[in-house]
């Protein structure tokens, strides 16, 4: 079986996209009528230092993203089993499994984007090699009540989002029992309960909007099971202030059987990301979660049968107040023409969540076998091999001590003074700890 992933904002760089703007150049032409602006020439070139926005990401990420698929999908000639997306993502997703065509979608991500660049006030960070039981502890020890929990990425890597003060304040909590802790670079707290005004503005937009049957399992983030064909208005509108259920969504996939992942877009967060997922699973599990969606699933058959006498269908519909689109997979109905009205501010507060020179993940503990050994458990010689088979002289690192975002390694990593495992920075004249450092590009966003 194949899976279609899609990552989301965090993966967007400057150069995304290549020729396939020239490749799909109708739909390129369709992209700029609804934004106002060269989609080519911003993923390209991004001359106004924009891509990094998120009214701007947003869009950018979507366009790659869903080209990405349609070139795919020529050279196999065939189509997924299942697809899938990391919160922005997921509008791919749905869009492969046709519940939408390109242009709708593309319509419904720029309004996204417009309103989550408007949330302010709010903080959030990427805590690695923690559970979440055990960051719920100290985040309710500490009285940090308006914090929530934002991605599960893997079963050990968490982020988390709240008022910007109290996110702050949580870092050195979570320094101090040894827990990589990276503030991460946006203006809202995204995928929490301060994103519910943001929530209900979208919510009112997608009643616009009627969507198509889908025509391929799509993975919801925010149950992290398939959805339903009258589950996509609330599942949309609940992705902004609820979890993103990453690794429950990567795990529901894998206990369908044997199942090869392909991230489409740009980028590999998502990949790594599976990867860890994979090694952090037992078989077990995987076999008790296939069981469990097999019941729910059939309860949810029996239930649409008795709810199937009148077919779901796609209609344009219109009123005094509002126009309804009627939306296809196939991009042969152009609904409502007109571009959004909100105006685009190139002042706006950089709300990017997490970008793709982020952080990196150790790999996620394994809990498949009995002798599962933890990473404080880990000697100084163990976590010296594991970090020189994973990452070569010249990686580049963020660190916990040092606010530099351009930093690499100049050496291998080393065991010193025999308990300490370490290694030299270009720039520096002495050695970092590993467990203080963290590689650039595992991290997924929002």
């Amino acid at each position: 079986m194949k899976a279609f992933i899609f990552p989301g904002q965090g993966s967007q760089a400057k150069g995304m996209g290549g020729d396939l703007f020239d490749s799909f150049s109708e739909l390129v032409d369709k992209a700029d009528d609804v934004l106002g602006y060269s989609i080519k020439e911003l993923c390209l070139n991004d001359p106004e230092g924009k891509l990094n926005q998120t009214q701007f990401t947003q869009p950018a990420l979507y366009v790659v993203n869903a080209l990405s698929y349609l070139k795919r999908i020529e050279e196999l000639g065939t189509k997924p089993d299942f697809v899938a997306g990391h919160s922005l993502g997921e509008f791919n997703a749905l869009f492969a499994a046709g519940a939408f065509d390109f242009k709708a979608g593309l319509k419904l991500v720029k309004k996204r984007g417009r309103l989550m660049s408007e949330a302010t006030g709010g903080g959030m960070a990427a805590i690695l090699n923690m559970s979440e039981d055990d960051i719920r502890q100290i985040l309710s020890e500490n009285d940090l009540d308006n914090i929530d929990v934002a991605n599960y990425n893997t079963p050990t890597q968490i982020v988390i989002s709240g008022l910007k003060e109290e996110v702050v304040k949580a870092e050195a909590l979570f320094r101090d029992k040894k827990a990589p802790f990276f503030l991460l670079k946006t203006s809202g707290a995204f995928h929490s309960r301060y994103m519910q005004p943001s929530r209900k503005k979208f919510e009112n937009y997608l009643k616009k909007f009627q969507f198509s049957p889908l025509t391929i399992p799509v993975v919801a983030n925010v149950s992290g099971l398939p959805y339903t064909d009258d589950t996509i208005h609330e599942n949309l509108s609940s992705q902004l202030s609820e979890s993103v259920q990453w690794a429950k969504s990567v795990q529901y996939i894998m206990a369908q059987g044997d199942v090869d992942f392909e991230e489409l877009g740009h980028g590999n967060v998502l990949t790594k990301l599976v990867r860890d997922i994979g090694k952090a699973t037992d078989k077990a599990v995987l076999e008790q979660i296939k069981q469990s969606q097999d019941d729910e699933q059939a309860l949810a058959n029996e239930s649409l049968q008795e709810d199937s006498v009148e077919q779901f269908t796609v209609v344009e519909q219109s009123n005094e107040e509002s126009t309804v689109e009627s939306v296809v997979a196939s991009d042969t109905s152009e609904g409502n023409n007109s571009v959004d009205g909100d105006s685009i501010d190139s002042n706006d507060i950089d709300s990017n969540n997490i970008d793709s020179n982020n952080v990196d993940v150790a790999p996620a503990a394994d809990t498949s076998g009995a002798n599962k050994v933890t990473e404080r458990e880990l000697t100084a010689q163990d976590k010296v091999n594991r970090w020189n088979a994973k990452y070569p002289k010249g990686t580049r690192v963020r660190s916990q001590i040092v606010d530099d975002e351009d930093l690499k390694t100049r050496t291998e990593a080393c065991v010193l003074f025999g308990h300490r495992a370490a290694v030299y920075l270009e720039g520096y004249n002495g050695y970092f700890d590993l467990d203080e450092l963290a590689a650039e590009d595992e991290v997924a966003v929002v």
